[in-house]
């Protein structure tokens, strides 16, 4: 979401209009220094609003066509013949009816161009999702990285184009996509990316109790799984091997390749793609030597990059709705291409000149920070913006905005689809309409420059906000005053964070202007975590679509009181905000209350639910164990305010995937134990020094590692101290005795793992509780799950895009006799045992104590 105003290009095309009318033209009204009168202003905003209903059409089709692509050809085919009896029909008009027709017919003809566009790529992706791919099975493909590196939960993702697949198995074929460049979605696990000279833990890096570190560092293979070469970039044609599946409908990527072997660099990037490749890589290392956080931030606020941004303070960000500040948009194309401009402007260069250096800068800056949803978006409408000036026509806001919606809808029906280009337009249309009323509103209120600057942060915070429950069911209290504070420092920090790029190569000159830009980061960086740490930061929301809509309505009444209206409108809103009102302490701080006075108080084992992410909670004679910590201190911190937990006594982090350790700031300064998984690079060093700077004692786990909690005794089965980092390398954990149910911890373990773990574990002969590795992925070992004989398989899982759990997991554990129990559907799980046998409470439609049969 960007709330930096898109209007800025139109100020850019203002100014570089025609200074004086053309020989012989009468002087406008705007000209002679008086405002046009009322009527005409409507007549402005009434033609500005023109392409709106034809950008609406276009986004429809889209999303329709592309979520229902056999149905594009049909619909294609319906909307062209509607098109050409609309024209037909307005050729017969006379006067305003013949331009209602026109428009009529241009929305038929742009919605049937979209519907057309899905229609003839339908050949070339059912080819691509027709290969035999079903039951994990191995292939082998060729593609080439379209889209920016980008860190995910569970290591690495990117954006690809798919050349070749060679599948596995007997009887293997190699398939040739007649049509190149089918769309794929890669992952890659693992946490850090690699690079020839980079530093990083071995193998045998190890944390010893007495807080100090032990082991050898040196050079990592580039090659390995989850580490990623600097080559791995936009542009290099790639090899990867892996697993597949499809991808759902509506998704550009026909499919998700998850990648289980070396990433393979056939040809790096070149040309252009290489260059730009080099600059982010050179911001990001003359920046890594600033003071954190502020350091990490810079090259997100000048190209995108938040590859080095702290993840507690990208958590920070989010819960103070300051994450859009590294989300390149409107208002960093609007900069580039003023700056050239301008540049150009003092050299008298004529307008042709000027126009082409803007688009100059603008393609250089696209290239530079990769063409994201937004940034397509926001680079389309300032060159429209450009080709306005060219003319001589400088086009409005709201014009500039759905024209730039409906060219890219027409190049890519996907964006339809595209939540954060659904965020982009939102906000950029919001402050071109909205803004402007609100700061009126807001005036009677407060000082005119004061109603300014709040109006800007609220337009876009009122229309994004209901987007942003879709993938976030919380609210940001304090998110308007953090982005009025900050608003001052973005373009500072983007401006000078640019000039570092371009200079990053230059001995003084690129270390110096990071150092300037490393003063608006801190600041931003400051604002972050400073209303982050508020008391009530975030306030949770209804999630899907009824929570957009119950936001949609709620941000309306909030506009319709601020903003000038009829009595009865306002009045109705009044009403509205305090209805909104009641229910948020109902469903905040008084169903909290309730929800901790009806969690059991004999609890023993709980499971938070935080998500797409593991944190489970073992309790035994007042000590507390925290196996894992989610992706998101904010839902934590919540759980653990619910179940008590002021303390925890053993944190145990069976490895450093951001799902499994990004909540860690709920608990820092409270740990007294931490034993975790083998690290994999500087960050999974410094989360575990900045836990014994708070007091954690530090243990590198290993099979045999062991101890007591209260009166429960844990052990760990997995990893062997030669393990290598990832996913296989999980600590898996057993608790016993004590009053908690037997449970085993599997952490994020593959069936390979699984089967690792258990050809040398001494396991129990059952166990009343398993915990599911990796979120009830498909990659499981059935055996295993027999073996254990489990009465309940906890599954620690949120929304996701990778299908978990997934419905072969499920069938599995059911048929292995265990009540599965998930997080995502059932919210926080509490077991226990008493006389009858163990026992399990669920928050979300939670009957009576359900009574369950011990394992084994």
């Amino acid at each position: 979401m960007s709330t930096r105003a898109d209007a800025a290009v139109e100020a850019v095309s203002r100014a570089a209009a025609p200074a004086a009318p053309p020989p012989g033209a009468q002087a406008s009204v705007a000209e002679r220094g008086a405002a046009p009168p009322a009527g005409s202003l409507r007549r402005l905003r009434r033609r500005d609003a023109r392409l709106v209903p034809v950008a609406a059409a276009a986004w429809a089709t889209a999303a329709l066509s592309t979520l229902h692509p056999d149905a594009a050809v049909p619909v294609a085919v319906v909307l062209w013949i509607a098109a050409a009896v609309s024209i037909a029909a307005a050729l017969r008009l006379r006067g305003a009816g013949r331009g209602g027709g026109a428009l009529v017919a241009v929305v038929f003809a742009v919605a049937a161009g979209v519907a057309t566009h899905v229609a003839v790529s339908l050949p070339t992706r059912d080819a691509a999702s027709a290969l035999k791919i079903d039951g994990g099975r191995a292939l082998k493909v060729e593609l080439t990285a379209v889209g920016k590196i980008e860190r995910s939960a569970d290591g690495w993702r990117f954006d690809a184009a798919l050349h070749r697949a060679l599948l596995g198995g007997r009887g293997s074929e190699e398939t040739a996509f007649a049509g190149a460049g089918v769309p794929v979605l890669v992952r890659v696990a693992g946490t850090e990316p690699g690079g020839a000279g980079e530093t990083r833990d071995g193998d045998g890096a190890a944390w010893r109790g007495d807080d100090s570190a032990a082991g050898t560092r040196g050079d990592a293979p580039a090659a390995l799984p989850g580490r990623l070469d600097d080559d791995i970039d936009l542009g290099a044609r790639l090899r990867v091997t892996g697993t597949a599946w499809r991808a759902d409908p509506g998704d550009r990527a026909v499919l998700v390749i998850d990648a289980n072997g070396p990433v393979e660099v056939l040809a790096p990037p070149h040309g252009a793609l290489a260059a730009a490749s080099a600059l982010r890589r050179g911001l990001v290392a003359v920046t890594s030597g600033l003071p954190p956080p502020g350091g990490g931030l810079i090259a997100g606020l000048a190209v995108g990059d938040t590859s080095a941004v702290d993840p507690a303070l990208d958590a920070a960000m989010k819960t103070s709705s300051l994450s859009h500040l590294t989300a390149v948009s409107g208002a960093n194309c609007a900069l580039v291409v003023a700056l050239a401009f301008g540049a150009a402007a003092l050299c008298r260069a004529p307008r042709g000149v000027r126009v082409l250096t803007g688009l100059g800068a603008l393609t250089a800056f696209v290239v530079l920070v990769s063409p994201e949803p937004s940034v397509v978006r926001a680079g389309a409408m300032a060159a429209i913006a450009m080709l306005g000036i060219l003319l001589g026509r400088p086009g409005a806001g709201l014009s500039l905005l759905t024209t730039a919606v409906v060219v890219l809808l027409l190049a890519d029906p996907w964006l339809g689809l595209s939540l954060g280009f659904a965020l982009s337009a939102a906000a950029t249309g919001a402050l071109l309409v909205g803004a402007g009323p609100l700061a009126d509103g807001l005036s009677r209120w407060m000082p005119r420059p004061l109603a300014l600057g709040l109006s800007v942060p609220l337009a876009a915070q009122l229309a994004c906000g209901p987007l942003i429950v879709l993938i976030s069911p919380q609210l940001s209290v304090y998110g308007v005053v953090a982005n009025m504070i900050a608003a001052p420092a973005a373009p500072l920090g983007t401006i000078v964070g640019l000039a570092a790029c371009v200079g990053a190569g230059i001995p003084l000159l690129g270390s110096g202007l990071a150092a300037l830009a490393w003063l608006p980061a801190a600041w931003i960086a400051g604002t972050a975590t400073t209303f982050a740490d508020l008391p009530g930061a975030v306030v949770a929301w209804p999630e899907g679509f009824g929570g957009l809509a119950a936001l949609a309505v709620l941000g309306g009444a909030v506009a319709a009181l601020i903003v000038p209206g009829h009595p009865r409108v306002r009045a109705a809103a009044v009403l509205l905000v305090a209805a909104a009102t009641g229910a948020a302490l109902a469903l905040g701080p008084i169903a909290d209350a309730m929800t901790r006075a009806g969690i059991p108080p004999g609890w023993t084992l709980a499971a938070c639910d935080v998500g797409q992410g593991d944190a489970v909670v073992v309790r035994s004679a007042g000590s507390v164990a925290l196996i894992d910590t989610g992706p998101d201190p904010a839902p934590l911190a919540r759980c653990l305010d619910e179940l008590g937990i002021v303390r925890v006594d053993l944190l145990l982090l069976t490895h450093f995937d951001l799902d499994h350790r990004g909540g860690i700031d709920a608990v820092r300064g409270r740990v007294g134990n931490l034993v975790h998984g083998p690290t994999s690079g500087p960050s999974d060093v410094r989360v575990l020094e900045e836990l014994a700077a708070g007091g954690a004692r530090i243990t590198l786990a290993s099979r045999g590692t062991s101890g007591l909690l209260g009166e429960a005794h844990w052990r760990v089965l997995w990893p062997r101290a030669t393990t290598a980092p990832g996913n296989d390398a999980s600590v898996v954990v057993e608790f016993r005795g004590g009053g908690v149910p037997t449970a085993l911890f599997l952490g994020d373990l593959s069936a390979a793992g699984q089967q690792a773990m258990k050809a040398g574990a001494d396991l129990l002969a059952g166990y009343d509780v398993v915990k599911v590795a990796h979120h009830g992925s498909a990659d499981q070992d059935a055996a295993l799950y027999g073996r254990l004989h489990a009465a309940v398989a906890l599954i620690t899982v949120g929304e996701n895009d990778y299908g978990h759990p997934r419905g072969e997991t499920l069938t599995l554990l059911t048929a292995a006799g265990a009540r599965v129990a998930r997080t995502d559907l059932e919210g926080l799980v509490a077991l226990w045992r008493d006389a009858d046998g163990m026992r399990l409470w669920h928050e979300r439609a939670a009957p009576p104590p359900a009574a369950v049969a011990p394992g084994g």
